[in-house]
């Protein structure tokens, strides 16, 4: 081979390596744009649905490749929306069933796209809780100076006097600040000393989002969530210095959180607005039509109506939604639905428990997805999440740690296989 050809060749492949890193650099900002935008749903559609849509599209016409277990999680996602389809063909008016059910299947396609690009690489992960962290700070102080009024215009991010940023309902708006939150914690329990202040900071400012969306179930969740992220590092690691820091570093959090909800109640209308919204049972909640009897009600509806009522069909008929994820599946998506909702719910939590403590690179984003997670699965209880675009965007990120799980274990079997054909092979004489 000649100077010259060796020298065009080594150009060209340069040239190439330079294409590869220039799209996967436009690739992974585009990924992460799409997750800072899912902290902006004050009106729909979202700039986050437009995007995502088109940011889906592009993807599956240059190489969205799904393996099995994402292939499974796409098959889930659709017969839950057939048994929407079902029961919406039981409405004698539709209504606006048909965007609902369009909505439900295009976001879980978003899980489905999550799922597939984190199985593709799973170096996007950081770019991924990197961009949710952003996005989560800056509608956290979109809600904080809402709620202090220190603009005009302000009002716009509250409601009922609470906190919600930039989302519609101040209960979609703490749930969304859990993952990032688990994120900042986990930094701070095994994470460098030394970047403790630039966690804090965030954690600061997230804290009070969650405390001044006045949201019984963010509280609980993120109580959930930091007692569970002490408790699985705690049991994960044997070593007795790292659980000593453990016990230290969630001690100082605890008093941290404890110090900056002290000095919010010090406000007058911050304390009256927390003691109402304290009381674990509110008036609403048991009243002759209120949330508990309604979910009674519902399930009998459920049972005389197998396909289902059609979606939001429930509220009309009892004046407030079901606020009950599983009721609501029951309803709105039907039998069909319910029985496909609780197969995605049991398999997730099964999937992920199973590999929850491995030592692989993606694992402590598994582990904060996880328990995020759980305690969105928790709250479904008291309120429907069919529709928030993070609780899908969680679900992904799950079921592609569980893709790259089988991918690095056919791998595992597939190098030992050679290896021990490898030694079976006779030597030459």
């Amino acid at each position: 081979m000649s100077a010259a050809t060796y020298q065009a060749r080594r150009a060209s492949v340069d040239h190439a390596a330079k294409n590869r890193a220039l799209i996967r650099l436009i690739s992974t900002f585009a990924v992460g744009l799409g997750v800072f935008l899912s902290g902006f749903v004050i009106d729909e559609p979202a700039p986050y649905e437009l995007y995502m849509a088109g940011l889906i599209g592009v993807w599956a016409l240059f190489g969205l490749r799904l393996s099995a277990a994402v292939a499974a999680l796409l098959a889930i996602l659709v017969i839950f929306n057939i048994g929407g389809l079902v029961s919406m063909a039981q409405m004698p008016d539709l209504k606006t069933a048909p965007m609902y059910i369009a909505v439900s299947l295009f976001l879980g396609f978003t899980a489905v796209f999550f799922a597939a690009i984190i199985d593709a690489d799973h170096r996007i992960l950081p770019v991924m809780f990197k961009a949710y962290i952003l996005g989560a700070v800056a509608t956290s102080l979109l809600g904080i100076l809402g709620y202090f009024d220190a603009f005009p215009g302000a009002g716009l991010f509250t409601r009922y006097g609470r906190a919600m940023g930039a989302f519609q309902d101040p209960n979609v708006f703490g749930p969304f600040l859990m993952l990032p939150l688990a994120w900042l914690v986990h930094g701070v329990l095994v994470g460098n000393i030394r970047a403790l202040p630039l966690r804090l900071i965030p954690i600061l400012i997230l804290t009070l989002g969650i405390f001044l969306s006045f949201s019984r179930a963010a509280w609980g969740m993120a109580a959930l969530i930091i007692a569970g992220l002490a408790l699985l590092l705690f049991i994960r690691n044997p070593d007795p210095v790292f659980r000593a820091r453990i016990i230290l570093m969630a001690g100082l959090a605890f008093v941290f959180v404890l110090l900056a909800v002290v000095v919010a109640l010090q406000i007058p209308s911050v304390a009256d607005l927390f003691t109402a919204r304290a009381q674990l049972v509110q008036d609403y909640d048991n009243a002759q039509f209120g949330r508990f009897a309604r979910h009674w009600y519902g399930m009998l509806m459920s049972i005389d109506h197998p396909l289902g009522i059609g979606p939001l069909e429930f509220g009309p008929v009892f004046g407030e939604d079901t606020h009950n994820i599983w009721l609501k599946a029951a309803l709105d998506y039907g039998w069909i639905g319910f029985v496909s909702y609780l197969t995605l719910t049991m398999l997730t939590l099964g999937l992920g428990l199973r590999i929850l403590f491995r030592d692989r690179p993606w694992q402590p984003f598994l582990l904060c997805a996880y328990l995020a997670y759980v305690a969105h699965v928790a709250i479904g209880n008291v309120i429907d999440t069919d529709h928030w675009r993070h609780f899908w965007l969680i679900v992904g990120i799950i079921w592609g740690c569980v893709a790259l799980e089988m991918r690095y274990q056919r791998t595992a079997m597939g190098s030992l296989l050679h290896s021990s054909n490898a030694a079976e092979k006779p030597g030459r004489d």
